[in-house]
C-alpha cells in the first residue's frame, strides 16, 4: 500500500525504495521493572518522543534493551500516531512503538529524516488497524524515496538547515508576540484606571454626586452600608483624577449571587436548550460558548434566582480560573450560572464593560489575590466580593474609557489574527522548502556529481555481500 506520489526527477536523481539504502529496525519493548529515571543504561524512547524537534530529549532509561538504534538513526513512529520522525543523538533503546531507520552508502541521515517529513500525511495513511493505527515494517521499506548524487544530498541538507534556521528564528519571534500583547492590555488597563487614557470633560457630572445618586437610588429599594464602614483596600491603588472616587461593589451593587450545580451534575446536561454557564465559559474576552452545557427550561426556572440578565458581569470566583471577568451585552440570550460564577448586577450608573474592565486589570487581580484579606485561589465569598474597590469616573467617562480600552484590544486582536496565520505561513514555508528540495530545485545540479544510480548499485551490492557475510556467520 504505497500513498506516495512519484514526481519526474533531475537527470542524475533516481527512485529507490527505503530498503535499498537503509536498514530498518522495529523496536520491542522490554520488560518494565528495566525502566528507570535513574539513568541507568541507556536512553529509552517509546513513541510520541518529542516529535516536532529535531532530537527527543530522554526522560526514562532502560536497563535490559531489547531492540536498539544508534546515533544518527531516524526515529519514526511506527503505532499511534504514524509517521513522525526525529533523530536519535545517541545509542538508545527503542520500544515498539518505534522503528529506528539506519542510512548505508554514506547517505545522510537528514536527507532521510527531510524527505520522510515532507510526506508525514502520506505515510500516517499507510498505518491500518482499528483499535489503533500502525505501519508494518514491509510498508516501510518499500517506501519511495528520490535518490540524488552523494554530493548534491550533502548540499540539500545543508540548504535545508540553514532555510529552517531563519524560520525557527522567525518562528521564535512571533511566539514571543502573544506575551509582549498581555503586557499591552494590562498596560493599557492600568493607564486606563488611572484617568490616562482619557481627557476630562468639564460637562461631565463629578463622579462624587454620581455616587449620591446611586445612594438614593438604592436605597428605594433596600438599607445599605455606609461607605465608611468599608475596609480599607488590602493593596495600593492609584491616585484617581479630581472627578473620579474610589468605592466598592458594595456600594455599586444591586444584585450579588451565584448557582449550584443542579442535581445530578454532568448527568442533566442536554445538548439543547438554556446555556448554563460555568467558569470555564469565562474569559476576559468575552463568553467562550463552544463547550457550553445545557439545561431544560423547567431547571431554568427553577433557578430563578441566577438567571442572568445584560449587562451582569460575571466573575469566577473559585478553582484555577478564579479572577477571569467578562460582561454580558446588550440583546445576550436567556442563560444561567453554577456555583463557580458571580453574577454582579448594578445599575445604569456604571458600564458593565468598565466595571469588567476594571476586575480584569492588575488593580483588580491584585485585590482579588491579596493574602491580606485571606483571599486564595480556592475561593471568594460574596463579602469579599463587595469589599472590592472600584475606581468611579463620571458615567459618561465611563463609556469612553471602555471605548478606548475596547479600541486597544481590537488592534491587538488583529495582531494577534496576523501572527497566527505568519505562524502558519511559517510552517507551509517548511513544508514548501522540503517540497523543492526533492524535486531538485532547491540546490543547482553539478554534472560532475556521481549519479544517483551508481550510489544506488553501490549500496545495493555492500548490503548483499553483508547479509551473505552474516549468513556465513550463522551457518
Amino acid at each position: 500500500m504505497n500513498m506516495v506520489t512519484l514526481h519526474e526527477l533531475p537527470e542524475n536523481w533516481v527512485w529507490a525504495n527505503l530498503a535499498d539504502i537503509t536498514d530498518i529496525i522495529m523496536g520491542s519493548s522490554p520488560p518494565s521493572p528495566s525502566y528507570n529515571k535513574e539513568k541507568i543504561g541507556l536512553p529509552f524512547y517509546q513513541g510520541k518522543t518529542d516529535f516536532g524537534s529535531l532530537s527527543p530529549t530522554p526522560r526514562v532509561w532502560c536497563s535490559s534493551p531489547y531492540k536498539v538504534a544508534e546515533e544518527g538513526d531516524v526515529l519514526i513512529s511506527v503505532r499511534a500516531p504514524v509517521g513522525p520522525t526525529n533523530l536519535c543523538t545517541e545509542k538508545s533503546c527503542i520500544g515498539r512503538g518505534l522503528g529506528a531507520i539506519r542510512s548505508r552508502g554514506g547517505i545522510p541521515s537528514l536527507f532521510v529524516l527531510f524527505y520522510l517529513r515532507s510526506i508525514e500525511k502520506d505515510v500516517a495513511q499507510m498505518g491500518t488497524g482499528s483499535t489503533f493505527t500502525a505501519i508494518k515494517r514491509s510498508v516501510l521499506e518499500s517506501l519511495p524515496l528520490p535518490l540524488a548524487p552523494l554530493n548534491e544530498m550533502r548540499r540539500i541538507v545543508a540548504k535545508v538547515e540553514a532555510l529552517f534556521a531563519e524560520s525557527k528564528t522567525a518562528r521564535e519571534a512571533l511566539d514571543k508576540v502573544p506575551a509582549l500583547l498581555r503586557r499591552f492590555r494590562q498596560s493599557i488597563l492600568a493607564k486606563a484606571f488611572r484617568g490616562e487614557l482619557t481627557q476630562r470633560d468639564p460637562n461631565d457630572e463629578p463622579a462624587q454626586k454620581l455616587l449620591e445618586k446611586i445612594k438614593q437610588e438604592r436605597n428605594k429599594g433596600k438599607q445599605i452600608s455606609p461607605v465608611e464602614n468599608q475596609k480599607e483596600p488590602t493593596v495600593d491603588l492609584p491616585k484617581l483624577p479630581e472627578t473620579w472616587i474610589w468605592t466598592t461593589i458594595g456600594e455599586l451593587e444591586t444584585f450579588i449571587g451565584s448557582g449550584i450545580t443542579p442535581r445530578g451534575g454532568k448527568k442533566v446536561y442536554r445538548n439543547e436548550g438554556i446555556p448554563f454557564i460555568r467558569s470555564q465559559n469565562v474569559h476576559p474576552d468575552g463568553l467562550h460558548l463552544e463547550n457550553v452545557a445545557y439545561i431544560t427550561p423547567e431547571m431554568h426556572a427553577e433557578m430563578k434566582r441566577t438567571q442572568v440578565r445584560p449587562n451582569d458581569v460575571l466573575l469566577n470566583i473559585t478553582g484555577a480560573s478564579i479572577g477571569r471577568s467578562t460582561y454580558l451585552p446588550e440583546g445576550f440570550c436567556e442563560a444561567n450560572v453554577n456555583q463557580h460564577v458571580c453574577i454582579i448586577r448594578t445599575g445604569w450608573w456604571i458600564v458593565p464593560a468598565y466595571l469588567s474592565y476594571f476586575l480584569n486589570s492588575t488593580y483588580g487581580q491584585d485585590q482579588i489575590f491579596a493574602t491580606e484579606s485571606g483571599v486564595t485561589r480556592e475561593g471568594l465569598n460574596y463579602m469579599q466580593v463587595r469589599s472590592l474597590w472600584i475606581p468611579l469616573a463620571p458615567i459618561a467617562e465611563q463609556k469612553r474609557v471602555a471605548a478606548k480600552i475596547e479600541e486597544a484590544f481590537s488592534i491587538a486582536e488583529q495582531i494577534e489574527t496576523a501572527v497566527k496565520k505568519a505562524r502558519e505561513r511559517s510552517e507551509r514555508i517548511d513544508q514548501a522548502i522540503l517540497a523543492k528540495a526533492f524535486r531538485g530545485e532547491l540546490v543547482p545540479q553539478d554534472p560532475n556529481d556521481m549519479p544517483a544510480s551508481v550510489l544506488l548499485q553501490r549500496t545495493k551490492t555492500a548490503n548483499k555481500q553483508s547479509s551473505s557475510f552474516q549468513m556465513k556467520l550463522t551457518d
